[in-house]
Parts: C-alpha cells; structure tokens; sequence
C-alpha cells in the first residue's frame, strides 16, 4: 500500500493536495478501495445492514434545478401516502425482516410536525425493535425537536455541495447554504444518527469541491453518509447536462458511456476516501449507483459501503418517486428486491442482515 493511502487509513487525515492527487489519479484505485473495504470489515466485518424506503411525498415547495420532484415541474404526477399506507409499508416491510424504515419525501408542507410525530409514535410503538430515520429536508429546530422527542432516531440530510457558490447555482435564490448546514449542526445537537451526502458529477462541480465535501465531512462528523453520481432529469433545467464535460453546456451526446463510467469511479471513489475519513459511518451503496450501472452497489460495497436501501413504497407510486431518470426497482415487489439484494450480496461474499445496523461508536 501506499504511504498515502497508509497514511489516510491510520490517522483519518491528508492535505486538500493530497487529496487531489488521489481523486484524480487512478492509479490509486484499487489499494485505496481495499483500504476501504479493511477498515470497513474491522468495525462492521461483512454485514451490510438494509433500510427499508418509503417515499411517502413527491411533493415539494422547493425548486432545486436537479430535482424530479421540483415544485416547478409540472410534468409530476404527485401523490402523498396516507399515514395507515405508511404503516401499512411499515408492516411490509417488517415481515421480510426490515428492522430500519427511512421515511422520505419532499418538503410537503401537508405533512405537518403534528401528523409526523404522529406517525413516528405509531411506528416506534409497534417495532420498538427498529430505527425510524426521516429524510424531510430542512426544519426549524423546533420541528426537528419534536420529531426527536417522538422517537425518531435518525435523520438524513445531504448537504449536496460543501462550496457555497457551487450549492447556489445548484438551487434557487430562496435557499440557502447557510440555512442547510445549520440544520445540520441542529440536528447534531439534538443527538440524532445525521446524515450528510453529496453528488458527484454534478453541474458546476470541480474536483476542488468534491474535496471541500470530504472537509466538510470530516469536521461535520456525521454517522451516515450519502454519495451518489447525479444523473439528469428530463423535466429540470439541467436535464441536457453530461456530468464531466463543459458545466454549463450540453455535452455531446456521443461521450455519454465515457461519462457513465468517469462517474461511477469517482463516485466509488468518494465512498472509498470518506469510509477512511470516516471509519464508523454508515455508508450506502445508493440505488444511484446501481442505476448507471448493473453492478454498481456491488462495486460501492466493495469501496467501503455497508447499507443498502430497497424500496418498500407501494408499486404504484414508485415511478412517481423520480429525482433522476432512469431509476431502477421502480416495477419490483419489495419481498422480491429483497430476495434479489441478499443473492447479490452473497454473490461478493457480504451478508445482508436483518438487523437496525445502528452506527457503532468509534
């Protein structure tokens, strides 16, 4: 092994050069992603712990460009779950041995504190056994309070781009970069399992950001750890966009396969660099990944991923669930993406286990 991937993989650090050398350069690959899948095996040893998805909301007030469910996107077909539907996916899901549900949704302003401390109560009540995590995108302290105080143990929340002037020509005038790190640290402080993340390939990134996100992370010190390759969305104002070429016109169309693959390998890289910089996270091998290529949460669980999420929303919502075209297990009974996960799994030599796959303290 290098001395520099040595080097990250004792002392959890290295200079923004450093960094640099490693992202760009593939020569690193390979030892870095077994560092990777080392240290991983030395805190959590060959489990990958499943998360059971309920989009619950394709709604949403925001309009961030990359966004499926942009409120600006006409073209949506919305819908909102019931909470007895939600409960009902919860039931599910627990039957095929789902001891996390990750509710996520846009920010549905519906969905008041009221109706979702509700329907975490009524979860926590009847698995008191499993984690209710919530993705519902920035809150007010107070809200994220009460959602803690009603028994929610874990809350996901990518920051998307640590660079100030990268998040603002990702989103709207009306949202702010600042207003999204404090909702993390308000979350850290209420002593929730935090999930931070960001895209690779996204429009606009430089190699320099993506570095600012593994700082980023490393002083955040989150539990859990989202990184997926951005792909378009037909129906946003980026959906001509090819991550990797000219930011700020459309690529042709002919280096789209060169594209696929620059993201798949930098993404696994990321995931590679923040399982060093962050030993004890839960890191998942995002259906993302698997969508830009038919082996991707493999090859993410092999660079140091441990979490996978299949979808456990009703059938006939989930191809209305689309931040990004393309996404995969949209059409797939949740017993059968089970089933499917764990053979995969298997198939590179990890267990899929039926367990909360809570974050182990360092």
């Amino acid at each position: 092994m290098s001395d520099l991937i040595s080097q990250i993989a004792v002392n959890q650090i290295a200079t923004k050069n450093e960094l640099l050398e490693i992202i760009v350069n593939e020569q690193y690959d390979n030892e870095l992603f077994a560092a990777a899948d080392k240290v991983r095996q030395s805190i959590y040893g060959k489990e990958v712990y499943m998360r059971g998805l309920i989009e619950f909301t394709n709604y949403c007030k925001n309009d961030c460009f990359y966004c499926g469910i942009r409120h600006s996107n006409k073209n949506a077909e919305r819908y909102r779950l019931t909470p007895k539907q939600i409960e009902q996916c919860a039931e599910n899901g627990y039957g095929l041995g789902f001891r996390t549900f990750v509710l996520q949704g846009g920010e549905d302003p519906f969905y008041t504190d009221d109706v979702l401390c509700e329907i975490v109560k009524k979860l926590k009540a009847k698995y008191p056994d499993c984690a209710v995590t919530l993705s519902l995108g920035e809150r007010s302290y107070d809200s994220f309070k009460a959602l803690k105080d009603a028994g929610a143990d874990r809350y996901l929340l990518r920051h998307e781009t640590a660079n100030k002037f990268h998040y603002e020509k990702l989103h709207p005038a009306n949202m702010s970069f600042d207003n999204r790190i404090r909702c993390l640290y308000d979350l850290k402080s209420l002593v929730f399992q935090v999930g931070a993340g960001f895209m690779v390939g996204s429009p606009f990134q430089t190699t320099e950001n993506l570095v600012d996100d593994l700082l980023f992370l490393k002083e955040l010190d989150p539990h859990m750890v989202g990184i997926g390759p951005f792909i378009p969305h037909k129906d946003t104002p980026f959906a001509n966009y090819i991550p990797f070429e000219n930011n700020n016109e459309p690529a042709d169309i002919a280096n789209v396969d060169g594209n696929t693959n620059r993201s798949l390998r930098l993404t696994l890289v990321m995931v590679a660099l923040t399982r060093l910089f962050l030993p004890n996270a839960l890191i998942p091998a995002t259906t993302a990944l698997g969508t830009i290529n038919e082996t991707g949460r493999e090859l993410g669980i092999r660079a140091g991923a441990n979490v996978v999420m299949p979808n456990l929303s009703p059938l006939d919502t989930r191809n209305k669930y689309l931040l990004y075209d393309g996404k995969i297990c949209t059409g797939d009974e949740a017993a059968e993406c089970v089933q499917c996960m764990k053979r995969r799994m298997k198939s590179i030599g990890y267990n899929l286990v039926e367990k909360r796959g809570d974050y182990i303290c360092g």
